[in-house]
């Protein structure tokens, strides 16, 4: 990783890193996961040495950006954990309402079940 030359190019390689990571997450890339995961810290890094400066409107709009996309991280993670707990349920024939799902359930896309950090 070479050295970012302005806090907006450290964000802007945060949230490269956060796509990479969200890439990983969807493909069940375990590599490819922790690649991505530990890009994205040394370039969270690279953007804290910039030290507390107030940022520009272009900077804090990367800045949010780069907030949803973690969030977006957090929400496929959340969902994985709570799949793999199911699963373990079935499994081992303690399954019960799982976060007002209904037992045994396994989340499926647009079957409107919420995540929690």
């Amino acid at each position: 990783m070479m050295p970012s030359a302005t806090r907006r190019d450290a964000l802007i390689a945060v949230i490269e890193a956060l796509h990479a990571e969200i890439a990983a997450l969807k493909t069940n890339d375990v590599r490819a996961l922790e690649q991505a995961t530990t890009d994205k810290l040394m370039r969270i890094e690279a953007v804290a040495a910039f030290g507390d400066v107030p940022p520009e409107v272009e900077t804090r709009a990367l800045a949010e950006e780069a907030q949803r996309l973690n969030d977006t991280c957090r929400i496929y993670v959340n969902l994985m954990a709570a799949n793999v707990r199911r699963r373990l349920q079935n499994l081992t024939g303690s399954a019960g309402a799982a976060m007002g799902a209904a037992p045994g359930s396994v989340y499926r896309a647009g079957m409107g079940l919420a995540a929690f950090a």
